[in-house]
């Protein structure tokens, strides 16, 4: 079992900063992924990005490529969403997800959930 707990969302300015984390509780195994997704209202869930926590290695989405960045502290079991750029359209609620199987861009796939942390971009 895997708990997440999301923080570090709110109110920022266009071409603003802001880091989100991701703090589990419970053991993510190194097979695993851990997936940002964002969901805006009225909207599906949204992929972001994407980072395999043994190896580290990443993936994004192409609307936020170049801006964000994930990241992972395996000792602080602890990933970070860092969201530079932003714009109105990243406006949304942003969630993490672990995929025990690996990675993935559709969230059917991630077996758990935080409760997701609002960022709100004004223009």
């Amino acid at each position: 079992q895997v708990h997440l707990v999301e923080s570090g969302g709110g109110l920022v300015q266009a071409g603003g900063s802001l880091r989100v984390s991701c703090a589990a509780s419970g053991r993510i195994f190194s097979s695993s992924g851990l997936g940002w997704f964002r969901q805006a209202p009225g909207k599906k869930r949204e992929y972001v990005a994407a980072i395999r926590w043994g190896a580290g290695t990443t993936y994004y989405a192409n609307s936020v490529k170049g801006r964000f960045t994930i990241s992972r502290d395996g000792a602080k079991n602890t990933a970070y969403l860092q969201m530079n750029s932003l714009t109105p359209e990243d406006t949304a609620v942003y969630y993490c997800g672990v995929d025990r199987q690996g990675w993935s861009t559709s969230a059917s796939d991630y077996e758990y959930w935080g409760q997701g942390t609002q960022v709100t971009v004004s223009s």
